[in-house]
């Protein structure tokens, strides 16, 4: 099993910065994808950005050159610094860790709110 800790959300007035943390532990997977979610009331999740292990990074057509994310392998850590936050950010934020060991496994981390306001 993989356990994902997640940090850094909060409130934040539009315009501000937060950065969100994720370190997952356990039985972790040399070969791994590491991505944030979110999802707003009534709303689906969506993919906010993604990075591989060989640091392939893919950003959802929100994001616009505002949220940047990270990856530290040897701590197992991955991070998404988010810049210029607007109202319409507001969401739950899921960390997101998929590895391969023969087949592909998925795990969620319980999630951090993001709150940001006029």
């Amino acid at each position: 099993q993989v356990q994902l800790d997640e940090s850094g959300g909060g409130s934040v007035q539009a315009g501000g910065s937060l950065r969100l943390a994720c370190v997952a532990s356990g039985r972790v997977f040399s070969i791994n994808d590491m991505a944030w979610y979110r999802q707003a009331p009534g709303q689906q999740r969506e993919l906010v950005a993604s990075i591989s292990s060989s640091s392939r990074i893919v950003y959802g057509d929100f994001v616009k050159g505002r949220f940047t994310i990270s990856r530290d392998n040897a701590k197992n850590a991955v991070y998404l610094q988010m810049n210029s936050l607007r109202p319409e950010d507001t969401a739950v934020y899921y960390c997101n860790y998929r590895g391969v060991r023969g087949s592909w496994s998925d795990y969620w981390g319980q999630g951090t709110q993001v709150t940001v306001s006029l």
